[in-house]
Order: structure tokens, then sequence, then C-alpha cells
């Protein structure tokens, strides 16, 4: 049987990275793009999430981690159902995020990488620059580490990249991994190269 055919349809996308490294703008795109092709998206916006599922944690690990335990529970019962779960939130520590991938099954990680400089040069809203003046305590970047993921199936460098081509490598992933039922627009053939290796390196293709 192909292995399309076969792989359950619901699956979900975990974007992962600093403050203002492009998560939410691509969250967006890619639910917009999926919404098009006609999947069943749910995006679960990190901010949107922690003014109503998850109001009242603070930034300490331990409510960071809880935090990311309802956002994981709320993904695996989209994916669970045939829906595609889109989620976009800094998620700093490997092992909660290695938690979210088991208990959810179909897993994608994208890993959002952006040069710290870049990141506070984006930052509209000034919060690296409260969190370096000490006015904002537990700041990811800043005063609170953020753990890289080590073998993310898609990994961005968006101070490098446009949105519109790190859109093209999600979806061209996605579609390597069985996940889309239509081709994406091309890639570079390099590019295409270099994701296939990534997927087989990760051990998803043989």
């Amino acid at each position: 049987m192909d292995e399309r055919l076969s792989r359950p349809k619901g699956f979900t996308v975990w974007f992962t990275g600093l403050p203002s490294s492009g998560k939410s703008t691509l969250a967006f795109l890619l639910n917009l793009r999926l919404s098009e092709m006609g999947f069943p998206v749910e995006l679960l916006d990190g901010d949107e999430v922690r003014q109503r599922l998850t109001k009242g944690l603070g930034f300490s690990k331990e409510d960071r981690d809880e935090n990311i335990r309802r956002i994981a529970y709320v993904a695996k019962l989209l994916t669970r159902v045939g829906a595609v779960a889109i989620v976009s939130a800094i998620s700093p520590y490997r092992a909660i995020r290695e938690e979210a991938r088991a208990e959810i099954g179909n897993f994608v990680e994208v890993y959002v990488s952006c040069a710290l400089e870049e990141c506070i040069r984006r930052d509209v809203k000034g919060l690296y620059r409260k969190a370096l003046n000490g006015e904002i305590q537990n700041f990811t970047g800043i005063s609170d580490p953020y753990e890289p993921p080590l073998a993310p199936e898609v990994l961005l460098e968006t101070d490098r990249e446009t949105p519109e081509e790190s859109l093209a490598k999600i979806l061209a992933t996605l579609n390597a991994l069985g996940y889309l039922p239509e081709e994406p627009e091309r890639l570079p053939p390099e590019e295409e190269t270099r994701i296939l290796a990534r997927l087989k390196s990760l051990g998803y293709l043989d």
C-alpha cells in the first residue's frame, strides 16, 4: 500500500525559536496555504494560548513546561481526529518538546533559527530592551536559556531567507514526509537535495 494512503491525515507542525524569530509569521502563512489546499487547520499561537488556555501560568521553567503540555494535549486531539495543528510557541526547553513529540505522534518540528541581534532588531514591542534593562525576568534568550532542537525536521534561517523561501522549505518537507496530497512549488534542486538528505539522516527515508 502507498505510504501516503496508509498514513493518518492529521499531523502537528510545531514552530519553535527565539522571540521575534519569525514563528508567528510563518505559522500564519502555513495556516493560510494549508487552508487553501483544503486541510482542516487550527493555529495555536503561543501569545493567544497564554491569554486563554494557560492564563495564570508564569514564566518559571515549571510553568513554561505546563504551558507546553497543555498546548501539546490540544494538538494531540486535533491530530487524532485528522486535523492539522500548527503550533507557534517559543517552547525553549528540549525535553518538553520531545515529550510533546511523543504524545502527539505525527509531529513535524520546525526550528526557526535567527541571530539574536536580528531578533532584537525586529522586536517592535521592545521586550528585548526591557529584558536587557532588567525590567523583565526569565526572558528567553536574555535571562533564560533557549535549547535549540538537535534534529528538527525543518531548519529555517529567517535572518537569511525570505518568508516565502522558508514556507517553501516547510511545504517541501511535508510533501517528502507524505503529509501533502499534491506537489508544492518546486525548490531549487540543491535545496530539495538538502531537505531529502536531512530527512534521510533523521530516519524518515530509506
